[in-house]
């Protein structure tokens, strides 16, 4: 991909010392699709952007001087003050420098994809995790106006009611956290979740631990489902714990857009989601993620059909 502008990077010229511009989710990214991991392809609306868009708005300085009276006792102007800045924001139209280099972004790669649009938050000297979850992810994203849509109103989730709160209650100035969006191929998993290269419950680090679902990972991150628990010996590769869980519901992208949820028959919900080599190759896969950082990662992973190419979806964090 060739762009010339500051708005947008490729993955391919992110690495993890980039935070700054794509925030910690879109260096990782950057850092393992340079590094040779099965990544699917993507970009990232860097924070130059964002500043940009944020300048565009009526009164922007006037908005962040409101975030600053915000007292963390009073509920009642968090959400006043929020919604009036989300309000504001979601009318600023993307300026055309920025609408036009992502534009050819998204058509270089695949104008006839669907894609996962993702919010990448950073901030000067706090890691980019303080804020993990806090803003918001569009999924199965097809069409130019929609991409448009999602960015914007990933770059207005940067102000919800819960992200402004975080930020008083921790001394941590508005204006020094920006925002980059990630822009990713979707893969349309039949089966996903997280894999953690130590144990998150004992910190063992010999122990890698996988959580597994059917269908999109969202299910499971936003606690929906209960997912399958799989345990590896790291220094054998060796299954040596396996849980299988009910579950009862999946997230499945919809043919037009967006996603659906929907409840998993009496046999499906009971099988486990993953094969003993599913788990066996995402434990290895994590392993070497660890071994290129050098410590322990928290990883995101899917599984597509057979129908569909890249088989992980590896999202570092």
């Amino acid at each position: 991909m060739t762009n010339t502008t500051p708005f947008i990077l490729p993955f391919s010229d992110i690495n993890a010392r980039d935070l700054g511009l794509v925030g910690g989710k879109g260096a990782n990214l950057g850092e393992m699709t340079n590094a040779d991991f099965p990544v699917p392809h993507g970009f990232c609306v860097t924070t130059t952007a964002f500043a940009a868009f944020i300048a565009t708005a009526p009164d922007a300085e006037g908005l962040y001087a409101l975030l600053d009276t915000i007292s963390t006792d009073d509920l009642d102007s968090v959400r006043e003050i929020g919604e009036r800045v989300r309000q504001t924001l979601l009318e600023v139209p993307i300026p055309n420098e920025i609408a036009d280099a992502l534009r050819y972004a998204w058509q270089e790669i695949g104008a006839d994809d669907a894609y996962a649009v993702r919010s990448s938050a950073t901030a000067e000297d706090l890691p980019d995790a303080s804020f993990a979850g806090q803003q918001d992810t569009y999924l199965n994203i097809i069409g130019e106006d929609a991409l448009l849509d999602a960015v914007r109103r990933c770059w207005v989730s940067l102000f919800t009611d819960r992200a402004i709160l975080y930020r008083a209650q921790n001394d941590f100035p508005h204006r020094e956290v920006l925002l980059s969006v990630v822009v990713q191929k979707m893969i349309m998993s039949e089966k996903s979740g997280t894999l953690f290269t130590a144990d998150p419950l004992t910190g063992h680090r010999h122990t890698v631990s996988i959580d597994a679902s059917f269908g999109l990972g969202e299910a499971l991150v936003s606690g929906l489902v209960t997912p399958d628990a799989y345990r590896v010996d790291k220094r054998t590769m060796t299954i040596i714990e396996r849980q299988v869980s009910e579950k009862e519901v999946a997230i499945f992208p919809e043919k037009g857009g967006g996603t659906r949820q929907e409840m998993l028959d009496a046999h499906k919900r009971k099988q486990a989601a993953l094969t003993d080599d599913q788990i066996l190759k995402l434990a290895e896969m994590g392993a070497k993620i660890e071994s290129h950082y050098g410590s322990p990662q928290d990883i995101e992973w899917a599984i597509a059909p057979p129908t569909q190419p890249s088989p992980l979806r590896g999202e570092g964090k």
